[in-house]
């Protein structure tokens, strides 16, 4: 792989701050997440931000396709240049921002494996928008920032615990994968970086619909996270009346005074239920 300072400098391009643009750029990094991946030679592989090519090219030679969805236009034609000295052909390059990427239609009969070096202002997004739309997606392997890593896969009971940790703990089987530091990327990010893979399930308890009420239940409950929870869901952005969230924590037979994170996965299963209920 051509080094991201070097393609960039030749074309007088910078990282872009506002992207959260932060390149790997060392190759044993490269190599050595890929093979941490165990791709097969059927896999078909969705890549979230691949930048300059430094995960695209080997994933490529181990995958049977790559969608590499970038959105910034000025990266395209140096990470086609960087495909194309390699002689691959079963990458797709589209420049578009990911959440105007309908998932359904890429995926079609077969499942998708997503891997991103995802920039660190939009991580979440991405995530949330993935457990939505898992139906579609085999497993994802996603790099974070670290402390935000932390979050994902923090039990209850503490204060990394968070409306993303329960969202994500509903949808996926979440694993560690690997710590990469920031001398592997191009500039060096300030924050240590961690990749995660979910293997995703689907809920057969839950329809469409009463997924949406177990998210709005879930972000509800941690609007206010050090208010208790007929405080926290009361009012607010789903206009929660307080009389209506006792009435649901009783049928859930969870404490009104406990807070939201302390509250398994289950638990929070169990109240949007009541909320669904009660409704």
């Amino acid at each position: 792989m051509t080094h991201p300072g070097q393609l960039l400098n030749q074309k007088k391009l910078y990282a872009g701050k506002e992207l959260g643009q932060n390149f790997l750029s060392n190759p044993g990094t490269a190599k050595m997440i890929v093979e941490k991946l165990r791709l097969s030679n059927e896999t078909r592989v969705l890549e979230i931000g691949p930048g300059l090519g430094a995960l695209t090219i080997p994933i490529a030679q181990t995958a049977a396709h790559v969608t590499a969805v970038e959105k910034d236009s000025r990266l395209i034609p140096l990470l086609q240049q960087e495909i194309d000295n390699e002689n691959l052909k079963n990458v797709t390059l589209i420049n578009k921002d990911i959440f105007n990427i309908n998932l359904k239609e890429m995926a079609r009969d077969k499942k998708l494996v997503v891997i991103g070096n995802l920039p660190y202002n939009i991580s979440s997004q991405i995530l949330f928008r993935l457990v939505v739309e898992r139906s579609c997606i085999e497993k994802a392997f996603l790099m974070f920032q670290k402390e935000l890593a932390k979050r994902i896969i923090a039990p209850p009971g503490g204060r990394d615990y968070s409306r993303l940790s329960a969202v994500a703990q509903y949808a996926a089987d979440i694993s560690f994968v690997t710590q990469i530091g920031p001398s592997s990327f191009f500039p060096k990010p300030e924050v240590d970086s961690t990749i995660l893979e979910f293997n995703f399930f689907e809920t057969k308890e839950f329809n469409q619909e009463q997924e949406k009420v177990l998210f709005n239940v879930i972000k509800a409950a941690f609007s206010k996270r050090r208010k208790t929870l007929k405080n926290s869901m009361t009012g607010g952005e789903f206009e929660f009346k307080k009389q209506f969230v006792v009435t649901a924590l009783e049928v859930a037979k969870i404490d009104a005074n406990r807070r939201a994170e302390t509250l398994t996965v289950e638990e929070f299963k169990s109240l949007a239920k009541a909320v669904w209920k009660t409704s």
